[in-house]
């Protein structure tokens, strides 16, 4: 098996200008946030940022540049399709909690952020909605439904840290979304 090559020196800043940016976007809005106040947090010097980025809101827009990677749910029974969506909303929420906690803290704070928050669940949910949905016309109702479910779940246990959303076990997550979710997607018009 052929080895793997080193990270490149660039890939590391690149990476150390994202995390510091995600902490101050989350912290301060993108309004107060700098880029010196970056880089200071990134222990670079500013000119760097705006090399790789090229701007404030270059860095907002890579920031913000986040991709779900919603399972495929085309083989999928429609009985489990709540249960799927919920462990892999769960599994993306633990392994990129900063980044995601970031984007929410934006999308919150700031019109640009909740723009970009609004057009992630559109491109990436709208397609699920549509595989699942039994009526197409109603893909965007049942997509924003879903969203509506899954952001304020994390908002609650990942952002807000609200003490009982926080202190459930992923498998009572699971047994209360899963069905609501299931239902926003494959049940008939109320």
């Amino acid at each position: 098996m052929p080895e793997k090559p080193p990270p490149r020196r660039s890939d590391a800043t690149r990476g150390a200008i994202l995390a510091a940016a995600r902490e101050r976007f989350a912290s301060d809005g993108y309004e107060r946030t700098t880029i010196r106040a970056i880089a200071r947090e990134a222990r670079i010097d500013p000119s760097m940022v705006m090399r790789y980025y090229g701007s404030k809101e270059g860095l907002f827009d890579a920031v913000l540049d986040v991709d779900l990677r919603l399972p495929d749910l085309g083989g999928v029974p429609l009985n489990d399709v709540g249960v799927v969506l919920v462990n892999h909303f769960l599994t993306l929420w633990e392994e990129n909690h900063d980044a995601l906690t970031a984007l929410l803290r934006v999308g919150v704070t700031n019109p640009a952020g909740a723009r970009r928050l609004q057009e992630i669940f559109r491109d990436q949910l709208l397609p699920v909605a549509r595989q699942t949905c039994p009526d197409p016309e109603q893909a965007p109702t049942r997509a924003g439904l879903a969203a509506s479910q899954v952001v304020g779940m994390a908002f609650a246990r990942y952002v807000l840290k609200i003490p009982p959303a926080a202190a459930l076990a992923r498998e009572e997550v699971v047994a209360w979304l899963a069905p609501t979710l299931r239902r926003y997607l494959t049940a008939p018009h109320p």
